[in-house]
């Protein structure tokens, strides 16, 4: 790795002699170092911790500036981290008019209907990312319904990179009975038994283009604005770190912003999103020019040290890419029995855009979903280990949903690394098992499995839209991923999905901890609670290892911490 990080130990020696700033005491502390040690207190200088240990001792260590907490013998966590939010679009998803819950083909309908109300007629109205498998229905609205609630208005109603359509947006986007994918590109119209679209796009966008928008336009103030109370719910959760999978140049730019304000109150590790569709020479281009960011230079706040791009579709849309065929589906208006899903980028491009990222000192990852995607992003990365060592660049799987024994050991071997959302596995468990059936879901988020094979898995959410841990599409709340690796039991079932396949308590706390820091090089720097790494901890109500089991969900933070900063509340 071309940016080294400081040793945490030199820090840590020139600080020792000096009066820590702060002393955190009479405190629980889970430091998640590699013995999963236990303390009762910690000093803290210049934004870093010094020492950790025996309260009698650390309190010696004060001096007349010293400030103090006593913890009143509550738990203190390293600050936690979120391996994959998109953060800036999650933080706008609200900006316009407030989006209510929806668990049925009712709520929707009555959403689309109230904005046919306000949108004038002949302007689009789009719902995103209310899955299908979240519904109580788990099906699509059809495009007969979606005509009845609003048709004076195009309407799309996209989930991932699926979509459901009106006749109204079907005609504007001149899709009829002969409309297929141009030449290259991957994508299928549904069609009923006639020949007619059903209204059910797969890749939506190569077919759609959607023009105007139906609310207020959003100033840059507007979105450092939002972006700020986003950053402040996830302190409130203790979160000090996040890892944005898809940036935008213009993510990119609010995040720098925030930062040169002193402003930004989450650390910010950076993969940009690339364009893999364009030709090879093209996308290396673009990839030098990432390696050349004058971010791109390591520091603790604001890192782009990533590349991002989409191998497959969606499991909560129906077009993840798979080894073996979906089956028929009225969940997911699948008619083809030899239907796979969709893979977006064939095996040569793939190869050639994993070996240049890497061999430019930037960690790649890919959304892949399917076990054909994860399969096949596997294969390119071992092709590249053949001519140079992958390890040292931590190549990345991003969803890595639907895995197997094999795909397990090849990546221990090559020192592949997962970035998995364990709200998947609550919100959507029970849609999966009545697609697939539990035998096909053996190897679906296998956290323990990955864990015995040395596989570093991180935990994180994919939030993508609104401002609430549980509240957003894809809950973000920690306490509540771990919660879920503990018990494994999707919603609405009554049986766990596989809890040979559940985590300990220790092990989830690592997930959103110090396997986190490893995703994103800083394990040396943060993700415990060790002399000379980053004062980054949070205070919280109950103790984490002890308390009832179905208590990790309601746990309340008291305090975080960010370089020794309060920054909650």
């Amino acid at each position: 790795m071309r940016f080294s990080i400081p040793l945490a130990a030199v820090f840590a020696a020139s600080a020792a002699a000096q009066a820590p700033d702060l002393i955190v005491h009479n405190a629980k502390i889970l430091t998640v170092d590699a013995r999963f040690s236990v303390a009762r207190a910690m000093a803290i200088r210049g934004g870093r911790i010094v020492a950790v240990g025996a309260e009698a001792g650390i309190l010696r260590r004060k001096g007349p500036e010293t400030k103090t907490i006593d913890a009143g013998g509550k738990t203190v966590v390293p600050g936690l981290m979120d391996s994959h939010v998109h953060a800036t679009a999650a933080s706008m998803y609200e900006f316009d008019h407030d989006i209510g819950d929806m668990e049925t083909i009712a709520d929707v309908l009555a959403y689309l209907r109230g904005r046919a109300a306000v949108v004038p007629k002949g302007q689009w109205i789009r719902l995103a990312q209310v899955f299908i498998t979240r519904l109580r229905e788990q099906r699509y609205p059809t495009k007969q319904e979606l005509d009845q609630v609003a048709p004076d208005h195009p309407v799309i109603f996209s989930t991932g990179p699926d979509a459901s359509l009106n006749s109204m947006a079907l005609k504007l986007s001149g899709v009829g009975r002969d409309k297929h994918p141009k030449e290259g590109q991957v994508g299928k119209v549904e069609r009923d038994a006639g020949g007619e679209p059903t209204g059910i796009l797969r890749s939506y966008s190569q077919f759609v283009r959607i023009t105007g928008g139906s609310g207020r336009e959003a100033t840059q103030d507007d979105r450092m604005k939002r972006l700020k109370m986003l950053m402040a719910d996830y302190n409130s959760l203790g979160i000090t770190a996040v890892a944005d999978r898809d940036a935008s140049p213009g993510a990119v730019d609010l995040y720098r912003a925030l930062k040169e304000r002193g402003e930004l109150t989450c650390r910010v590790f950076v993969n940009w999103h690339i364009d893999p569709h364009q030709p090879i020479e093209k996308v290396e281009e673009d990839i030098r020019k990432v390696a050349a960011h004058p971010l791109h230079k390591y520091d603790d706040m604001l890192w782009v040290r990533g590349l991002k791009a989409y191998l497959d579709g969606g499991m909560l849309t129906g077009s993840a890419y798979m080894r073996e065929p979906w089956g028929l589906s009225k969940i997911y208006s699948i008619a083809d029995p030899d239907y796979r899903g969709m893979l977006y980028i064939q095996a040569e491009q793939l190869y050639r855009i994993a070996r240049a990222a890497l061999k430019n000192d930037l960690q790649f990852t890919s959304h892949s979903v399917g076990d054909g995607a994860v399969h096949a992003l596997i294969a390119a990365y071992e092709r590249v280990n053949q001519e140079f060592p992958v390890r040292p660049q931590r190549p990345c799987i991003t969803h890595c949903n639907f895995m197997s024994p094999e795909a397990i050991e090849r990546m221990a071997k090559a020192g592949i690394v997962a970035d998995l959302q364990p709200a998947w596995l609550e919100r959507d468990g029970a849609t999966l098992r009545k697609q697939f059936g539990d035998p096909r879901l053996r190897f679906f988020q296998p956290y323990k499995s990955l864990f015995e094979a040395k596989v570093t898995v991180g935990g994180g959410s994919d939030h993508m839209q609104k401002i609430g841990g549980l509240r957003s599409i894809n809950p973000y709340n920690p306490w509540w991923g771990m919660w879920v690796t503990l018990v494994r039991q999707p919603r609405w079932t009554e049986e766990p999905l596989h809890p040979e396949e559940r985590l300990t308590r220790e092990q989830a706390l690592r997930l959103y901890t110090i396997n986190n820091a490893f995703l994103t090089f800083e394990e040396k720097n943060r993700g415990s609670l060790e002399a000379g790494k980053l004062a980054d901890f949070a205070i919280v109500d109950r103790d984490f290892l002890t308390c009832p089991l179905d208590q990790v969900k309601d746990i309340r933070v008291e305090r975080t911490f960010l370089a020794g900063r309060q920054v909650h509340p």
